[in-house]
Parts: C-alpha cells; structure tokens; sequence
C-alpha cells in the first residue's frame, strides 16, 4: 500500500490548516509547492509566478512535486499538500500538453486522496493567492475531475473544524 497521502481541492479550502494539524499528530508532511515556489521566485525576481507565467509555474511544481517525492521515500506515511497530480493538471489546463495521465499513472500516490471542497466562510486572498474565489471554486472541479480520471479513490472531507477534518482522513485511512 501507498504511503503517500495527497490533500488537495479548492485553494483557501484548509489543506494547510490541515496539514498543519496532521504534523502536530506526528506525521510527516510536505507544504505545497506552490507556495515554496512563489517564496523563490518572489526573493530571487523571477518570473515562475502563477499571475505571471503559469506555464512555467505549473513545471517548477512538476519537478518539486517528483523531488519531494524522492526525499520522502522511506518515511512511512507522508501528508502532501497538493503534489504531482494537481501540478500536471494546471500545466495541461494552461498549455494544453497532455501531462496528467502519463505522470499522474507512472507517479501513483495512496488510492484515497483527500479534497477540500469550495468553502467561501475561509476562503481568503493574499499575497501568493491573489486569485478569487469563482477562479478557486473551476480549479477544484478541474482537480475533482483528475483525480477522477486517474482512478483515485476521492473522500471529500467535511467543512468542520480542523480536528474533526483530520479524524475523518485517519479515519478513512484505517489508522
């Protein structure tokens, strides 16, 4: 069985809160790529930005997304916000190069993956997430449809407090 769990669904859904939560409980994880990625490019000037080149933003997290996994062999259970999966499916949506199932199929992640569903009482803005909240609730059903495409397993997890959240991934798990 697949160690690798993936947290994805609607950007400002709570991934982080929750996998903030899940390493407080002892488990490894991994932050999103996105957000390593735009504390890069922003210190170094580059252009990898998802408001400025979407394109190149979706590669960088490809590659961070394989390496991450790399590192995290070995570890036993492995939280990932967001990861491969969800990097191939917004370099295919932005460009059209058919990504998702060549990678998403070589690269496979634990069968139950994990969606937060749209939720505008904690969706915010800021900084890295500049776009609003139609533009998050299209990227979720575009996730929802990969995943789907891929043949994963998707529990969309309950708009609750975050250690209820993380009861019902464990719980889903069979930890």
């Amino acid at each position: 069985m697949n160690r690798f769990v993936i947290l994805s669904g609607c950007s400002g859904g709570g991934k982080s809160t929750l996998l903030a939560e899940l390493a407080r409980r002892g488990y490894a994880t991994v932050p999103e790529p996105g957000r390593r990625i735009i504390a890069e490019e922003t210190l170094i000037g580059g252009s990898a930005l998802p408001w400025l080149d979407l394109a190149a933003f979706a590669r960088r997290a490809i590659e961070m997304a394989l390496d991450d996994r790399t590192k995290a062999e070995g570890s036993g259970w492995t939280f990932f916000d967001r990861g491969l999966i969800d990097a191939a499916a917004a370099l295919q949506h932005v460009t059209g190069e058919p990504v998702l199932e060549e990678l998403g199929r070589l690269h496979r992640y634990h069968r139950r993956v994990f969606l937060t569903p749209p939720w505008p009482d904690i969706y915010g803005t800021d900084a890295d997430r500049r776009h609003g909240f139609a533009a998050a609730a299209a990227e979720y059903q575009r996730l929802t449809d990969a995943y789907a495409l891929l043949d994963y397993d998707i529990v969309i997890l309950p708009k609750t407090a975050v250690e209820e959240r993380a009861d019902v991934l464990i719980t889903a798990l069979g930890r």
